[in-house]
């Protein structure tokens, strides 16, 4: 005689110690990988996205929290294959020196111990918010090269721009820029390109925070890089004057300043592209947020 599939059942105390205790000891099982992954994330500035990541992950949940009562207990060896396929990577990772698969394996298998108690039910309730997790792991150095050393010279172009078109005396030396006979590093004055990933994160959360077509996501995703730049040059052209004509003492703290400036520079500059793109009259609104 064939087994069914067990039915789901609504979540007791019991079924809620289990899923902790299943993801406490995976937890200690994966703690090498979670803890050089905190250690990434707390030495490096421009891994700071990794602890953005948890928070963005649970404020896209507390937005979709009416879906909540759709999660049930239901068994699934589904969770099982994956906690599995996740211990293999994290294995391979380890064995190969792949830092990324060794630090993505140990997230996967605790998104396999979720599943081994429900299903595939939140993924497709939550896909949003499971994918920001991607953000905790740290982007491997080539990468980050790859996108923000082209982004630092298109600010440092900009930058010399602006300046020029203000008025003011103004070289530029690669990218250092010399400013009353000062010069000014681009890299050292205000580097807001390290902050590449963390801003496409703020992208990602607002992108996933309002009711927009996918198309427009992705658009908005998309873009985030051009976002990093304009806030960053919005950032770099008062900072690089602080260096250029004051006290480097007075300088470092208008730099300290400004860098809690960014996030929310990025986020009025998302405002305005989809403020831009109603006055262009493009489709950009989803009706409701449950079919996101």
């Amino acid at each position: 005689m064939m087994q069914t599939a067990a039915r789901p059942k609504p979540w007791t105390a019991r079924d809620l110690a289990i899923l902790a205790l299943m993801l406490g000891v995976c937890g200690w099982i994966f703690r090498e990988p979670l803890a050089d992954i905190l250690h990434i994330g707390s030495r490096d500035t421009e891994q700071s996205h990794i602890f953005l990541a948890p928070f963005i992950a649970a404020w896209l949940v507390w937005l979709r929290r009416a879906r909540l009562r759709f999660i049930r207990v239901q068994p699934s060896l589904i969770g099982t294959a994956v906690v599995l396929a996740g211990c293999l990577l994290s294995w391979w990772g380890f064995e190969s020196d792949t830092q990324i698969a060794w630090h993505g394996g140990a997230l996967v298998a605790f998104v396999g111990v979720v599943l081994t108690m429900t299903g595939v039910q939140p993924v497709w309730h939550f896909a949003a918010a499971f994918a920001s997790l991607a953000f905790l792991l740290p982007v491997p150095g080539m990468i980050r090269q790859q996108i923000s050393i082209p982004l630092q010279s298109m600010a440092t172009e900009i930058t010399y721009t602006c300046l020029e078109l203000f008025g003011y005396s103004v070289s530029k030396l690669g990218n250092v820029l010399v400013i009353n006979g000062e010069h000014v590093a681009v890299a050292e004055a205000c580097n807001g390109m390290r902050l590449v990933f963390s801003l496409t994160l703020v992208v990602y959360a607002f992108a996933f925070s309002t009711p927009l077509r996918p198309a427009t996501r992705v658009l908005l995703i998309a873009l985030s890089p051009l976002v990093a730049l304009l806030a960053n040059v919005i950032r770099l052209v008062p900072t690089s004057l602080m260096y250029g004509m004051f006290t480097p003492a007075q300088a470092e703290m208008f730099h300290d300043l400004s860098g809690w400036a960014m996030l929310p520079i990025a986020l009025f500059g998302l405002i305005g592209l989809l403020r831009m793109f109603r006055w262009l009259e493009l489709p950009v609104s989803s009706y409701r947020l449950v079919h996101s």
